[in-house]
């Protein structure tokens, strides 16, 4: 049952929340610095919205949830080593290049750090056969540079890049983190950070789930950096979402589309693929294939479209990630279930356990 307008009023607050209605205290040692030994070993906390019921289990409980023609709606992104080393030219000084987006051609949007050590006009070696020139500053405070390198653009970057782990994962990339911090079904390449709510499936557990009936839509959404940058009006409708390249095939649409006329549910794996759906979403509740780029922000109240189950990591305070999720189900009930998952030491964030909300 979405939040409504009315379920705002009857409270007697303000009918859009503000910023500081998302803020809550995590202690950080609940914040998961490692992945869970196996993908599929992480919990699962399921929010029934019907009863305001918690439900604690293991992720692999997710099929008990899910019934034969339901559609399990999933974002094959794959993310790319977007963190790369370099060294700026006569100062030798050391540069980290994080790219953000292509514009055109070899010019990208990137981040710099130390910012206040790279100007326009400067040069920054990222290997022997790649460096950048600084073309341009950005509004957002990043650069924009054009890339020279030897060969493909995508083998360079893989072979000096290091996978982008958020900025609260407190330690340097390793080895395995470039398949850890994955989905198993990633394909299109193209995002800085990944749709953690996947991370947790196997392939093992989508056979499952396929051998039950459930289906499996594909879309893709290319996760950027806004994804973490935090929102600094306490007026919600002032903050404007980074614009993010999404697309759905018919294939993909067709079959949501069918399982909706059947009166079966589709499940969101991931904030991510539901502001896909609903940035799709035709007004008869159906989807429709598109491809393009979106800055949709789902916040309360919102009367979601396609989306009937939402499968999702536990996010950072104020985030936008929270907001989509408040909107989804009751804000009190969300924060009921953090406070529940703080209780029993669930671990927060990308490497951490799941939420289910029916």
């Amino acid at each position: 049952m979405p939040i409504t307008t009315s379920t705002y009023q009857s409270r007697g607050l303000q009918t859009t929340p503000r910023l500081s209605d998302f803020k809550f205290h995590l202690p950080e040692k609940y914040i998961a610095q490692e992945p869970a030994p196996r993908r599929d070993s992480s919990r699962l906390l399921v929010v029934d919205r019907a009863t305001g019921a918690f439900y604690d289990g293991k992720f692999p409980d997710i099929v008990k949830y899910l019934s034969p023609g339901d559609c399990l709606v999933i974002n094959k992104t794959r993310v790319f080593p977007a963190r790369l080393a370099g060294c700026k030219e006569k100062t030798e000084a050391d540069i980290e290049v994080f790219l953000l987006r292509r514009l055109t051609g070899d010019l990208w949007e990137v981040l710099v750090k130390p910012a206040r050590k790279v100007r326009t006009g400067n040069t920054i070696h990222i290997g022997e056969d790649m460096y950048c020139e600084v073309i341009d500053n950005t509004t957002s405070g990043g650069r924009v540079v054009r890339f020279h390198y030897e060969g493909d653009f995508n083998a360079t970057v893989e072979k000096y890049g290091k996978p982008p782990l958020p900025p609260y994962i407190r330690r340097e990339p390793r080895p395995e983190d470039t398949e850890r911090y994955q989905t198993v079904y990633a394909q299109v390449t193209g995002a800085v950070a990944a749709p953690t709510a996947g991370l947790h499936f196997t392939q093992g557990l989508l056979d499952r789930v396929e051998r039950s009936g459930v289906h499996i839509a594909p879309l893709v959404l290319h996760v950027g950096l806004g994804t973490f940058r935090p929102v600094q009006v306490e007026d919600l409708a002032r903050h404007r979402m980074d614009s993010e390249y999404y697309e759905i095939n018919s294939d993909s649409a067709t079959l949501i589309n069918n399982v909706i006329k059947q009166g079966k549910k589709i499940i969101a794996v991931g904030t991510s693929t539901t502001r896909t759906l609903e940035t799709v979403a035709n007004f008869d509740g159906g989807v429709k294939p598109a491809s393009g780029w979106t800055d949709k922000f789902i916040y309360p109240p919102y009367q979601f479209k396609v989306v009937d189950k939402l499968l999702t990591n536990f996010h950072l305070p104020g985030s936008t990630l929270l907001m989509l999720v408040c909107a989804f189900a009751d804000m009190e009930l969300i924060m009921g279930a953090y406070r529940h998952a703080i209780k029993e030491k669930y671990r927060f964030y990308s490497y951490g356990d799941s939420m289910l909300i029916l």
